[in-house]
């Protein structure tokens, strides 16, 4: 058989499976993939449905070509439909195989069977290694720099490579190719091209689970993360709650002298601010904490719009640079956060003891007086 030899196919599978850590069944898919697809480039055409088996004790092949019955008279494709009358007491709608026995290959379609052969390898492996990162969406990994592009940067895992595109990267941050990072696994994207890890080092997910690592209390439910809103490398927004009185759940994510929070600001960097608040089922009270540090006047809720009303000197602070204070708040909130001016509540003159004591003579003395 020019330049296709089954019987060396057939004995190649289990050589194949062990050598690239794959199940047999998979390797001899690939294998009769190929075969289908040669037989189809010497005896067919592109729209046949094409399926191969292949006998590893005996080396021999069969392909099987699929049509579809149609009724008589009708114009047709002979490559992918048959007249009913032909079908051999099959019915209209029903699918007739035929079976040809693989005799030889041309030294052009034995070239297509081991492209074939290679490319469904590599994607069977690469699979199979992306099968292994399942059980890791969700958790952070510590990986290389491969290559920096101009909208995504490779990073190395090990087994496989997995890709951060400019979306999930932090403003402003630098990668240099070789140095060591660490990165949230968000998932296995899957298209025509293939399936690739998706990488994320801007993700809210990505602060939480620094947190996580650095919060034991966490993970024995005395405090609770609520809600998390970011922009990567500008800020970010956490709600915390504790569930047994008494604790401090803001004072336990931030940590002694600050030594929490600031292990997670050294991993994604001292630009990024994080303001961290305590969540409350209290509507009004929790828009007041989220849009700190400005100081609310007065939150009036209608459906899930709020008004927030700001004294003058207040405004800026709730908005924030560029609208991100606000913003921020109402991604962690859920709810469309208005900000409206206030008047200032007059300030009451202040009085004291001697004052007091001091008006209290001139009344005494006037009635001297008199």
């Amino acid at each position: 058989m020019e330049g296709l030899d089954l019987k060396q196919m057939s004995a190649m599978v289990k050589v194949i499976a062990e050598e690239k850590n794959l199940p047999e069944e998979t390797v001899l898919d690939v294998i009769q993939m190929a075969i289908a697809a040669a037989w189809r480039k010497d005896n067919g055409d592109k729209d046949m449905d094409v399926r191969a088996v292949l006998n590893v004790n005996t080396g021999e092949a069969d392909v099987f070509v699929a049509r579809t019955v149609i009724e008589d008279g009708l114009a047709y494709n002979p490559s992918t439909e048959i007249p009913e009358s032909e079908a051999k007491g099959k019915k209209v709608g029903d699918v007739v195989e035929e079976k040809h026995k693989v005799e030889s290959f041309g030294r052009v379609a034995a070239q297509t069977a081991k492209q074939v052969v290679v490319q469904r390898l590599r994607e069977a492996e690469r699979d199979a290694v992306l099968a292994m990162f399942e059980d890791k969406i969700g958790t952070v990994m510590t990986g290389m720099v491969a290559r920096v592009e101009r909208n995504i940067v490779r990073i190395d895992l090990g087994r496989a490579t997995g890709i951060m595109p400019r979306s999930e990267q932090i403003d402003g941050e630098y990668y240099s190719v070789g140095s060591r990072i660490k990165v949230y696994l968000k998932g296995i994207e899957r298209d025509e091209r293939g399936a690739q890890l998706l990488l994320s080092r801007g993700c809210a997910e990505f602060v939480e689970y620094l947190f996580r690592q650095e919060v034991p209390e966490i993970e024995n439910g005395t405090v609770e993360i609520r809600a998390i809103a970011r922009e990567a490398g500008r800020r970010t927004k956490i709600a915390v709650m504790s569930t047994i009185p008494g604790i401090d759940p803001v004072g336990t994510f931030v940590g002694g002298r600050g030594v929490r929070v600031q292990a997670v600001m050294n991993e994604i960097g001292d630009r990024e601010k994080i303001d961290i608040i305590t969540w409350s089922d209290n509507a009004s009270e929790y828009i007041r904490e989220a849009l700190s540090p400005a100081e609310v006047v007065k939150v009036e809720i209608k459906g899930k719009t709020a008004k927030v009303y700001v004294t003058e000197d207040q405004q800026s602070i709730a908005i924030g640079r560029q609208g991100q204070n606000v913003r921020l708040a109402s991604k962690l909130t859920g709810f469309d956060l208005d900000i409206e001016l206030s008047k200032a509540p007059e300030k009451k003159k202040k009085t004291n003891v001697e004052d007091s004591l001091l008006s209290a003579l001139e009344e005494t003395t006037e009635e001297d007086k008199e």
